[in-house]
């Protein structure tokens, strides 16, 4: 049995005051419909439903009810499929879409949707705030904030958090003061990343930032926790994207153009983090194995991958983790080029988190949306070359220093 992604949209990403939680999703949701090459969304079985902060907008419970109910008053979402609400901070997108895939290989339904949608502009930034601080362990503070502090000793950059800026960011600067006192990385090379991201993003229609960078206008960008300049951070965006997948069956039933467009799942791993050293592998990594194992790949099969560069450091550490790279060649082998879109291994060719934009949960799913769209062919001017096997990597959350959850999700070209 296999789970087929048969249909994805993300609506564009940035700061969307007039839109509402229900436009989003109804956008993304048409969207994904219409490109599977549906009449409607009748034949859904089941939805997945992902958010992480609309009770800061009212809405604490039954999320994706309320949000896609218009679709089921309208005859467009059939009546009665259950809708099931997850979240998981910066991968909740990803937990939906295993879900909808769960839903496929059990027989619970023959097609599936997974829809992720966030709002994150407030008028006042302490809501903004908000919005990041449940994405740590609230019932035990000094228990993650004695890990913060041990870490800032270890990499030689304090942990000393700040009102005027996101916690996430304080852990991703030490984790990049380490790797640069271990293994030479250079805040150059994150600059360079960085760079990347942005020039891609203007090739991407949906981005939240499309204008191109030099490294060295990254660098002498405003300093928001050194070594990371604003541009190395991923921005707040509104936006929201959605992902239908089904069986064998149901593909089967379908037109031969519609069979032809689909891309196959061919594995995919979820995995919990738990209270580590900085000297014990990470949530990525362990995830990493446990995929290539089940996929029966290595590294090395992967063509292309979308990662969760919440920072340009995250995609250096990502790359290693993925073992695209050796554990500290990182910086070395993204300013290579061998991550650029013409490189041996392009790596978030979309314009990544930093430049695209980071709806929480909204993000993985867009992710797989863009490796659906380079296995068909159908990227535009950011086709990859030979796009035969891609990787969506997605995090989310903290327990201690390492991610709380980690999704990696192997689409193949049928």
């Amino acid at each position: 049995m296999h789970v087929h992604v048969l249909g994805v949209f993300t609506t564009a990403f940035g700061k969307q005051v007039e839109k509402s939680y229900k436009d989003l999703v109804r956008e993304a949701v048409f969207g994904a419909v219409n490109d599977a090459g549906l009449a409607d969304a009748s034949s859904v079985g089941s939805a997945w439903f992902g958010n992480c902060n609309m009770a800061l907008w009212g809405q604490a419970n039954i999320r994706g009810q309320v949000c896609l109910a218009p679709l089921v008053s309208e005859g467009f979402l059939r009546e009665g499929a259950p809708v099931t609400n997850v979240e998981g901070g910066c991968a909740t997108g990803s937990l939906a879409f295993h879900g909808a895939c769960k839903d496929i290989l059990a027989g619970a339904a023959d097609l599936c949707l997974a829809v992720g949608a966030e709002k994150m502009f407030f008028p006042d930034a302490d809501t903004t705030r908000a919005q990041f601080l449940s994405g740590v362990d609230r019932l035990d503070i000094d228990g993650w904030q004695k890990d913060f502090h041990e870490l800032g000793v270890a990499s030689g950059r304090p942990f000393e958090p700040s009102p005027d800026r996101v916690l996430f960011v304080d852990v991703y600067a030490m984790k990049a003061s380490l790797h640069m006192k271990r293994h030479g990385t250079t805040a150059l090379q994150m600059a360079q990343v960085a760079a990347k991201n942005h020039t891609a993003s203007q090739l991407n229609e949906k981005a939240h930032y499309r204008s191109p960078m030099t490294a060295e206008q990254v660098l002498a960008d405003r300093v928001v926790c050194s070594p990371l300049t604003r541009s190395m951070c991923a921005p707040l965006s509104d936006g929201a994207s959605a992902v239908l997948v089904c069986s064998d069956r149901f593909l089967n039933s379908l037109p031969k153009a519609a069979r032809e467009r689909t891309v196959r799942v061919r594995a995919a791993a979820l995995v919990g983090g738990r209270a580590r050293t900085v000297d014990e592998p990470s949530v990525t990594r362990r995830a990493a194995e446990r995929l290539y194992n089940r996929a029966g790949l290595t590294p090395s099969n992967i063509r292309f991958a979308e990662v969760h560069d919440a920072t340009s450091w995250s995609e250096i550490d990502a790359i290693e983790a993925l073992g695209f790279c050796p554990i500290g060649d990182g910086g070395a082998f993204s300013a290579s080029g061998a991550t650029e879109r013409t490189g041996i291994k392009p790596v978030n060719v979309s314009g990544g988190l930093v430049s695209k934009g980071h709806p929480l949960a909204a993000t993985g799913l867009t992710m797989l949306e863009e490796v659906t769209r380079q296995l068909r062919g159908e990227a535009g001017a950011r086709q990859i070359a030979r796009a035969d096997v891609g990787l969506a990597h997605n995090a989310g959350g903290m327990i201690g220093i390492d991610e709380a959850t980690c999704s990696l999700v192997v689409l193949e070209r049928r």
